[in-house]
């Protein structure tokens, strides 16, 4: 059996992040070949993911960021299945070895994205060792990107959600970005404005207010046009631009943005949640 120091276990845990005793035998097992325990590692951490398949991974991490020229904001959910990991201070600096990686590559998808590579393995392969690390099931379900003239980021408190922003022009003051991207975070808006609702909600939302009519007891003649007003008033409510904006209630969002900047327009956003 190889001789297996103190060093050789320390400079395995570094850099695998596997605790030591599971970097003790995983050497042991490879008769002290470092590459070789790594794989080891990583198998222990496959096998770990197939025993979690099942479980719900509903805790983690939602975390924006915006590159230093402000041109391209990464936004994605790494969840796990309790609280008490995600804020591990193991999960966290894991967390955010990503959106380094994802700030210097600018990923645009999610499978390019677990694809990156990162001291010869790719991200993918790297929660899987986190996987075998915790005992918990772990996932990178969502990765949002936005690429504009300026683009804004916000994580809310507690990184159990996040949003960012395209701006049409740049050279916009950072805090009119960080207002709108909170206003985002608050109301949860289905879409920029009324035009860009899909076909699909706009249905669905009249059927509902033909429904809720019908239960009121209104006449079938009268259903489609309340239906419609119901509709104008789903816009106002959940279309960015139309929504109140939140520091002051008395103005829309497009009447805040206009007093910014008549031209200045939000060209897109995305928000994720833990749990939605």
């Amino acid at each position: 059996m190889a001789n297996i120091t103190a060093a050789e276990v320390n400079k395995l845990r570094k850099a695998t992040g596997a605790g030591m005793m599971d970097c003790k035998r995983a050497l042991v097992e490879a008769e002290g070949d470092f590459e070789k325990s790594i794989d080891i590692l990583r198998k222990k951490g496959q096998k770990v993911a197939s025993k979690r398949a099942d479980k719900d991974a509903n805790e983690g991490m939602v975390m924006a960021k915006a590159t230093d020229d402000n041109k391209y904001a990464a936004l994605f959910m790494l969840n796990c299945e309790t609280d008490f990991v995600a804020k591990n201070d193991d999960f966290v600096t894991f967390t955010n070895k990503l959106m380094a990686l994802a700030i210097e590559n600018r990923p645009t998808g999610l499978d390019a994205f677990k694809a990156l590579d990162v001291d010869g393995r790719n991200v993918a392969e790297h929660i899987t060792e986190m996987v075998g690390k915790t005992g918990e099931r772990m996932d990178l379900a969502h990765f949002e990107y936005v690429e504009a003239d300026q683009v804004s980021a916000y994580n809310h408190q507690g990184n159990r959600l996040a949003t960012i922003l395209g701006f049409s022009k740049s050279g916009i003051d950072s805090e009119v970005g960080r207002q709108i991207a909170m206003q985002i975070a608050a109301m949860n808006p289905v879409a920029i404005d009324k035009d860009d609702v899909s076909q699909e909600i706009i249905d669905k939302e009249i059927e509902i207010g033909k429904d809720q009519a019908r239960e009121e007891g209104k006449a079938e003649d009268l259903l489609e046009k309340i239906a419609m007003g119901k509709l104008n008033k789903f816009f106002k409510e959940n279309t960015l631009l139309n929504q109140a904006f939140v520091r002051d209630s008395k103005m829309t969002v497009k009447q805040y943005l206009a007093s910014v900047d008549k031209q200045l327009k939000v060209t897109s956003f995305k928000r994720l949640m833990l749990g939605a």
